[in-house]
């Protein structure tokens, strides 16, 4: 029977660095930070050490990946949402999928968000490779300003605060201070609520004001 390293081997590199981060991944969350290392891995996947080390240089590129690699996956989460006509639906069918892609990937959120690698600090480079995981949702903000759905503004800026605003549910809903009963419609509602309040109509009423 093929080690899994072998199995990936037989589909290519990226296959075998995927295998790699995915075994590196579970470790994390079943064993806990002291069980990253490189021989456990390789060790899990039937690999030689040789093999991470040649990839990822050792554990701090090992831990470099993995971050970027939960963004990488948020990305493709949120390019596979498909445009819904209304820029205001796309919007919120985004905010609907990094929810639905954090709650999929626990472990890599941990590592993305809540430093679950001990003394592992993203590089300028790891940082700028991740903020390109929320260009969709800069792009439907501007949608909605072009389209006058949302008055004029910084698409960037709204495109943040709305992030923050799911990421703080979300990581609420994970660390299981929401529970599953209500996490969806306090999500739901507090995105609802943080949309409108940039809403064209909303502004131009509070201008008569």
């Amino acid at each position: 029977m093929n080690t899994p390293y072998q199995d990936a081997q037989s589909v290519g590199q990226a296959a075998v660095r995927t295998t790699i981060l995915d075994h590196a991944i579970d470790l994390l969350v079943t064993e806990g930070p002291a069980a990253l290392t490189m021989r456990r891995i390789a060790t899990g996947i039937g690999a030689s050490t040789k093999v991470l080390y040649n990839m990822f240089g050792g554990k701090e590129g090992l831990a470099d990946a993995l971050y970027r690699e939960g963004f990488a996956r948020l990305r493709r989460a949120q390019q596979q949402v498909q445009g819904a006509g209304n820029p205001l639906a796309h919007l919120n069918d985004l905010a609907a999928a990094y929810r639905a892609h954090a709650l999929a990937e626990p472990a890599y959120y941990r590592v993305m968000f809540e430093q679950a690698i001990p003394g592992y600090r993203p590089s300028a480079d790891a940082l700028s490779a991740a903020e390109s995981a929320f260009d969709a949702s800069v792009t439907a903000v501007q949608a909605c300003i072009d389209s006058r759905v949302f008055r004029p503004g910084d698409a960037y800026e709204i495109s943040k605060l709305l992030w923050a605003a799911a990421h703080g549910a979300v990581s609420l809903e994970i660390a299981g201070h929401f529970p599953p009963e209500t996490a969806a419609h306090r999500y739901d509602i507090l995105m609802t609520a943080l949309g409108q309040s940039f809403l064209a109509e909303q502004g131009q009423n509070s201008d008569k004001d």
